[in-house]
């Protein structure tokens, strides 16, 4: 029977073990059964039919979603993903991630998602624009600056952003810069928005480095993706002294133990982040999880660490880059094994962070430099990292649940006050 619950718990959907994790982080603190009730699922979900006129002159009818978790303490945020294999269930667990995120940061904020079921590889640039304009059209009644505020995510960019306010902004008859973030820096986007995922997972793993008692300088680092967090992460860690020692693309994986050259890597990437078919020697994705390194980055996709491949990794910190690379099981073995796991909630919470300086600046009228952007992320980020980590002491439970406690608490609090539970 144990084995069977087990297997059971891994095959589980994102959406599943997300609720999972929520009522579990609740009933640690006390809250009654009505507060899961409210939480598990998004307080909206719209579904939208976008028919755009592609370049051939046909007519293509796309499918679009938009989440919007909770709003008791503020206005949703969260991106918007171009991707074939978009679902209502994935918008919904990611909108649940993004309130976890902007709680766990102290932002004002409830977490949003959308996306497209399309795929924006074979299409061009003009179908593409017409697609983003078509999606702001179909979901304007319930996004804006002080409803929910897009961003980019999975395969969209400043550029999709740019048309996103330009069409929202002739909808509603004014300039609406604050209504998107991850836009063009002209357009009154903030300075160091792109790296800043990246960025925080730096900030993150610097701290990480200290309680489990690793010199980042010469430490052997793993970063499994190399796209545009993946990128630069090996940057900023070969910068900062680290030892890139493998990286993997969705062909394949490079490993060496004496450190990659990771400044012509980067040179020789292409625009979706491939570089591992230039070289012979490729391994496998699988077969880089399980090497020699003190400290694994998975950054690419999800359920990459399970109870299969967990007993395996020999890392001394993990650190989830990506969005649930990591399943139930994988993260019980590596707790049990004194593996410090920096979960994805708080380990990419970066990019929301400088999301919400971008709309602040908006609102303001007033621009950060990128160096105070720097200074105010790692104020925020550090100040997380160790409430999430004094948690996980006190209560002696992972680093997953104790980062939903902290994320949970203030929007439990901010649904009693208004009376909703």
């Amino acid at each position: 029977m144990a084995v069977e619950t087990v297997r059971h718990s891994e095959q589980l959907s994102v959406l599943e073990r997300t609720q999972q994790v929520i009522k579990k982080a609740l009933e640690h603190m006390g809250y009654a059964e009505s507060f899961y009730e409210l939480l598990k699922q998004p307080l909206r979900l719209m579904t939208v039919r976008i028919p755009i006129r592609m370049d051939d002159g046909s007519v293509r009818v796309f499918t679009g979603y938009r989440a919007q978790h909770n709003d008791a303490v503020g206005p949703t945020k969260g991106g918007i993903r171009f991707h074939p294999t978009v679902t209502p269930e994935e918008v919904s667990a990611l909108s649940m991630w993004m309130s976890i995120k902007c709680g766990l940061t102290d932002l004002p904020y409830g977490g949003g998602k959308g996306g497209i079921q399309c795929d924006p590889r074979t299409m061009s640039a003009a179908e593409l624009e017409r697609l983003s304009r078509g999606y702001v059209r179909a979901i304007s009644q319930i996004v804006g600056p002080t409803k929910d505020i897009p961003a980019p995510d999975v395969y969209t960019n400043a550029q999709m952003m740019a048309w996103m306010m330009d069409e929202y902004s002739r909808l509603r008859e004014f300039d609406s810069p604050g209504f998107i973030t991850g836009k063009p820096l002209v357009l009154g986007g903030s300075a160091g928005r792109e790296s800043s995922t990246a960025k925080g997972v730096t900030i993150v793993l610097r701290e990480a480095a200290k309680v489990a008692g690793v010199e980042l300088s010469g430490a052997k680092v793993i970063i499994q993706g190399f796209g545009n967090a993946g990128g630069y992460l090996a940057k900023f860690l070969h910068d900062a002294g680290a030892k890139i020692v493998g990286i993997s693309d969705a062909g394949g994986a490079l490993y060496h133990p004496d450190g990659l050259d990771v400044d012509y890597l980067l040179e020789k990437r292409d625009a979706f982040g491939a570089v591992t078919h230039l070289f012979a020697s490729a391994i496998s994705n699988r077969e880089l999880l399980v090497q020699a390194c003190d400290i694994l980055i998975p950054a690419a996709i999800e359920n990459q660490i399970t109870d299969e491949n967990a007993a395996d990794i020999q890392a001394k910190i993990v650190v989830e880059a990506a969005n649930g690379p990591t399943t139930a099981k994988a993260t019980e073995m590596l707790t049990s094994r004194g593996v410090l796991l920096v979960p994805d909630v708080l380990a990419s919470a970066g990019g929301v962070v400088v999301s919400y300086f971008e709309w602040v600046q908006n609102n303001q009228g007033y621009y950060w430099s990128e160096a105070e952007i720097h200074q105010k992320l790692d104020h925020i980020l550090v100040k997380a990292f160790r409430g999430v980590y004094q948690i996980a002491l006190e209560s002696k439970v992972d680093m997953r649940l104790a980062a939903y406690i902290a994320g949970l608490r203030k929007m439990a609090e901010a649904m009693r006050w208004r009376g909703w539970v």
